[in-house]
C-alpha cells in the first residue's frame, strides 16, 4: 500500500481510467464528479477519511471507473494494486467479510439515495444533507456546528437533484428560519435538532 498526495485542482483518477488501484481517503476530503454528454459535471458525492472511493465496485468486474476523483483540498490518499487487495481478500476470509459488509452498506445508500430523491421535498432533501455533512465532518463553533467540507451551491444542488436557483432559494429559508449560517463554503449549523426534524418530516 502507498500513500500519495494530491492538491486541489488535481485529479486521483479520471472518468474513462482503467481500475487500476482501490483508494482510501485518509486525510482530507474528496468529491466523486460525473460529467453529462454536453460537458457539464455533476457531483455525486463526498468521501472522508476512511471511505473507499465512490467507484470501488468497478474495480472488482475490470470495468474503467465511471466517474472522476477530485480532492477539494490537501488531500492523503491510500492506494493498493487491485491484484494485491484481491490476494490479501482470498487470505483473509474476515478481511472479506468486512469488504461484503461495506459493499452492502454502499447499496444500502445507494437504494436509500434514490427513495429520497423519488419521495422527499427538495427542502427535506437540502437538510438530509447538511445533517449528514454535519455529523460527518463537523466541528463545534461558537455559532453552532461548522461544516470542514466546502461545497460550492451547485455541488449542494447536484447532491440533492435540485437547481442551483432552487438550492439558493432553500438556503436563504434556511438562514432565515435560523437554521444555518454562512455561505456554502463556510457554512454553520445553528440549529442541528430542527433540522433533522425537518430533514425526517
Amino acid at each position: 500500500m502507498t500513500e500519495t498526495r494530491y492538491g486541489k485542482g488535481e485529479y486521483i483518477f479520471r472518468e474513462g481510467d482503467p481500475t487500476e488501484y482501490f483508494h482510501i481517503v485518509k486525510e482530507g476530503s474528496v468529491k466523486c464528479v460525473k460529467s453529462s454528454l454536453d460537458g457539464k459535471e455533476c457531483t455525486l458525492k463526498v468521501l472522508m477519511p476512511g471511505d473507499l472511493f465512490c467507484c470501488d465496485a468497478s474495480a472488482f468486474d475490470g470495468a474503467s471507473h465511471p466517474g472522476t476523483a477530485q480532492p477539494m483540498g490537501d488531500v492523503s490518499v491510500l492506494r493498493m494494486k487491485k491484484e494485491a487487495y484481491f490476494k490479501m481478500l482470498r487470505a483473509n476470509p474476515d478481511a472479506a467479510m468486512e469488504v461484503i459488509r461495506y459493499l452492502g452498506n454502499r447499496l444500502n445508500e445507494a437504494q436509500e439515495k434514490a427513495k429520497v430523491l423519488a419521495l422527499d421535498r427538495a427542502d427535506q432533501r437540502l437538510a438530509s444533507l447538511l445533517v449528514n455533512l454535519a455529523e460527518r465532518s463537523g466541528i463545534k463553533d461558537p455559532n453552532g456546528i461548522r461544516v470542514t467540507v466546502r461545497l460550492t451551491r451547485q455541488d449542494m444542488a447536484n447532491m440533492v437533484g435540485v437547481t442551483t436557483e432552487t438550492a439558493i432559494r432553500i438556503m436563504a429559508r434556511f438562514k432565515k428560519d435560523r437554521l444555518v449560517t454562512g455561505t456554502a463554503a463556510r457554512l454553520v449549523i445553528r440549529d442541528l435538532p430542527k433540522l433533522k426534524l425537518l430533514a425526517s418530516s
